[in-house]
């Protein structure tokens, strides 16, 4: 791909692409407001336990395939059934239960419910029963209920409500943590270029990118399974991304400036060097999100495909819209006293002098005691990842004022805290035999170490059921041990000698299969992204080691911050410091998310460092020299992009949402460590080390690989001057000086 003649292109009709890029985003909104979004949560697991249970509670229990969620009140002082506090209530829940999407209410004021009130009489729940699952229902009917149940509240009487879809409609939106993000990145950019239209560049770029993007994964929800969760990492993933890459660009337009190249010869060379490295990075990144579709589970697959949309409207933006923006910039993407510089003592090359200089030459001197250090620290911070338990979090993990965190613990004081996450147990009843069996299960539960409570016997169509209260909370370990016994122990006994299935449901029991299916396929997901990452690397540098590092410092990263993670929210430390509920399990999903996105980060910092150290190495043939001066010449920029993202990330972590919170922590972590350890320290130093095997590639496989550079294939010399610039003379590719001398005075005046 020509990207200079591309980028000289949209610079000249920078006008026309502007106007392009708008008429887009009116088409994409128009479309996105007349179709419509059609996200879903539903957890398909075909084969597993609760899937089957499900299945045959919507088949034979319709009224229990739907979402069951609870509205808890305590009576301050006396009883929940004195005649005030009842009258209320009972009022209350007849208006819930005339709701739109109520398929029924249970009533601890009816004979049926006369067990839905604590032994000590002060606190009560009524189930509500909604006519479809979670991921079905509309969000503006189960906040109507939300409502209605809060209206209810007096002084005494406490009434809160819970349950996953009240979790799913009242949760908070991500919106003021991007704003924070964005704002944290505008201070980094400004302090990096010194320049306020500079530092808007990568802003419009990456806001440009990522609304195009999230509008486009919307009318995609409509043609695949995207989670309602997949614009949240959209923005997570395409505003860090879009600011690093746009910032890449910037930095390397910029220095051609410097260096006494015109604006446009400038935006070319660097869509030339840093735009290809730019655009393979990007592509690394999709093929990590992507990788999750090798899974084949569609929650999954939805979240990858979404973020994947962004980052390739992110890269769309970085080749065509910013260099248009570039061009309407001119010599003013250069601050003031950089133009006057540039004008009084004319072009300087692209140093590489200073602290970055400084550290380059020190790793030179001591890279095998740097390198062993840094890996060091990367297993140290690992260690807690030996302990990794996968789970679900739950409503106890909300911010401690939300009414579901309020309404779980009231359930949790007044019933136990196993009541949060009872199991569904459905047998396939079909025969006398059948039916006796499931009978006698239902005895012996209650006999059973861990359960706290199983109601009576239901039967359906085909089917019975059992629900069954264990003692401990949803996410605590002994909940999904119980889970186990019953499905390899007792359950079989009970089934034994009779044609009776019995399953395992409900929202605790699918929440374990999810964490079970995504363990055993874990391996094999981070095998299908390892080779992928090494062959492209292979290719495009045309090296065996390259790539070898690399997938080794990827996994460095992904333990080092899965361990950071571990620590916080597994360990509990600093957890309260962050306002994420109480520790418990890493959420089971998490991994795969973590995982796909950090192989891809990890490669950009990759592809950034070695494509520069390959272009010195390629013209030099010194390979210490080219790590030095690859170091020194983008090791600012690599740290400033770095600390953009870590910020970005870092904000959705006071998104007040668990989920979230861990995503955020996880990717700020596992950036900091690898532009600050592992990019800074680890990667040059291990290529000191290795010399020129750095760059072996045996002849025969070299001629059956295709041809895959980062670098372009013809790129002008361009000699930096040191004299005035009344004394230049055009350099290759450059304007002549005094050209740009006569540009950058205009330009100081107009900006």
């Amino acid at each position: 791909m020509d990207m200079a003649a591309m980028a000289r292109w949209c610079f000249q009709r920078r006008a026309w692409v502007l106007i392009g890029w708008l008429a887009f985003l009116v088409v994409l909104g128009a479309g996105g407001r007349a179709a419509g979004s059609a996200y879903s949560d539903t957890l398909a697991l075909p084969g597993t336990g609760s899937a089957t249970a499900l299945n045959l509670l919507e088949h034979s229990f319709p009224g229990h395939a739907g979402d069951q969620d609870t509205i808890v009140w305590r009576a301050s002082a006396g009883s929940v059934r004195a005649p005030a506090v009842r009258a209320r209530i009972t009022a209350m829940l007849g208006k819930v239960a005339a709701a739109p999407a109520v398929a029924s209410v249970i009533s601890p004021y009816s004979a049926r419910g006369a067990a839905q009130v604590s032994r000590n009489g002060q606190i009560a729940y009524a189930t509500v029963v909604f006519d479809a699952p979670q991921a079905s229902l509309p969000v503006p009917d189960v906040t109507r209920v939300v409502h209605l149940a809060e209206a209810a509240r007096a002084p005494g009487v406490q009434v809160d409500i819970g349950g996953p879809a009240v979790e799913n409609a009242l949760r908070p939106s991500v919106g003021i943590s991007a704003a924070i993000g964005v704002v944290a990145a505008a201070i980094v950019l400004f302090i990096a270029f010194g320049s306020l239209l500079a530092m808007l560049v990568p802003l419009a770029v990456a806001i440009a990118a990522l609304v195009s993007g999230l509008m486009t994964v919307e009318l995609l929800s409509r043609a695949t399974t995207i989670p309602s969760a997949g614009p949240t990492l959209g923005i997570l993933i395409g505003l860090g991304v879009g600011i690093d890459y746009a910032l890449f660009i910037v930095t390397r337009h910029r220095n051609n400036i410097k260096a006494g190249m015109s604006p446009q010869d400038a935006a070319a060379r660097a869509l030339n060097t840093s735009g290809r490295a730019v655009l393979f990075a990007g592509t690394t990144v999709c093929i990590a999100l992507l990788g999750m579709l090798v899974l084949r589970i569609s929650y999954i697959s939805g979240l990858g495909i979404a973020a994947a949309t962004t980052v390739l409207f992110t890269l769309a933006a970085a080749a065509t819209l910013l260099p248009a923006l570039l061009g309407f910039l001119g010599m003013r993407v250069l601050s003031r006293r950089e133009r006057r510089r540039l004008a009084a003592n004319g072009p300087a090359p692209d140093g590489t002098s200073g602290w970055w200089t400084r550290l380059a030459a020190f790793v030179q001197r001591h890279p095998a005691p740097l390198a062993a250090a840094a890996a060091a620290v990367m297993l140290i911070l690992a260690i807690p990842v030996l302990s990794l338990r996968l789970g679900s979090s739950d409503a106890a993990n909300d911010p401690e004022a939300s009414a579901t965190h309020q309404a779980y613990e009231l359930l949790a004081t007044g019933f136990g805290p196993g009541f949060n996450g009872p199991l569904q147990l459905v047998g396939t009843t079909t025969s006398a035999a059948d039916t006796a069996a499931f009978t006698r299960l239902a005895g012996t539960l209650k006999t059973e170490p861990g359960i706290a409570a199983v109601s009576p016997v239901v039967a359906g169509h085909g089917a019975s059921l059992i629900s069954v209260v264990p003692t401990t909370s949803p996410e605590a370990a002994a909940t999904g041990h119980l889970i186990s016994s019953l499905r390899d122990s007792v359950i079989p006994a009970a089934e034994h000698g009779t044609t009776l299935r019995v399953y395992v449901g409900g929202v605790t029991a699918t929440n374990g299969d999810f964490a079970t299916v995504i363990g055993h396929k874990l391996l094999i997901f981070i095998g299908v992204i390892l080779i992928l990452g090494f062959l492209l690397l292979m290719l495009a540098f045309r090296s065996l080691l390259i790539p070898a590092v690399a997938a080794v410092m990827n996994l460095l990263a992904a333990a080092a911050s899965f361990g950071v993670l571990v620590a916080v929210f597994q360990y509990g430390w600093g957890l309260r410091l962050l306002n994420l509920g109480q520790a418990g399990p890493v959420e089971s999903f998490l991994p795969v998310i973590m995982l796909a996105v950090l192989f891809g980060l990890s490669m950009d910092y990759e592809v950034f460092l070695v494509s520069r150290i390959r272009e010195e190495w390629t013209s030099t043939g010194d390979n210490h020299q080219a790590v030095r001066t690859g170091q020194a010449t983008t090791g600012r920029v690599i740290i400033a992009a770095a600390t953009i993202m870590i910020l970005v990330f870092s904000a959705f972590i006071l998104s007040g949402q668990q989920i979230i919170g861990e995503i955020g922590l996880g990717l700020a972590a596992a950036v900091l460590l690898d532009a600050f350890i592992l990019r800074t320290l680890l990667v040059p130093a291990v290529t000191h080390l290795s010399g020129r095997a750095s760059w072996w590639l045996p002849g025969w496989l070299d001629r059956i690989l295709p041809r895959l550079s980062i670098e372009p294939a013809v790129e002008p010399a361009v000699e930096p001057a040191v004299e005035p610039a009344a004394q230049l003379g055009p350099a290759p590719g450059c304007a002549p000086a005094h050209d740009v001398a006569r540009e950058v005075t205009r330009s100081s005046t107009a900006g």
